[in-house]
């Protein structure tokens, strides 16, 4: 689950990233663009120090699930409250890759902790 984190919060940095350069090429820069580049920092994170401390796995991946769960409901959240006028635009854009990607992400360590509490009780 540890690399799936780490794919996940690559996925972030790159959507932040983007969307940034977007924004000084339009020059419509702002901070705000690099918002998911800062969950994928965390899950970055979260995965690298997952692989390399096995006995703090289990909790530095619930740490990452909470981050990419806050991530889906705030940005969902914005998309929700202005799905009336949302046009086209990059920060729509972004808001939805960083919905889909943390929501992905949730969906996937949800299915590996009911796999991993499945193989436990089968032993």
């Amino acid at each position: 689950m540890s690399t799936v984190s780490i794919i996940c919060g690559v996925l972030l940095l790159l959507i932040g990233i983007i969307g940034y350069i977007y924004g000084v090429m339009s020059d419509k820069a702002s901070v705000t663009a690099l918002i998911p580049a800062f969950f994928g920092i965390v899950l970055v994170v979260l995965g690298f120090i997952a692989r390399s401390k096995e006995n703090l796995r289990k909790h530095l991946m619930h740490g990452a699930i909470l981050v990419a769960l806050l991530g889906f409901i705030a940005t969902a959240g914005r998309l929700v409250m202005k799905l009336g006028e949302l046009t086209y635009s990059a920060a729509v854009v972004s808001q939805i890759a960083t919905a889909v990607v943390c929501l992905l992400f949730v969906v996937l360590a949800i299915k590996s902790f009911a796999d991993a509490r499945r193989g436990k009780e089968s032993v």
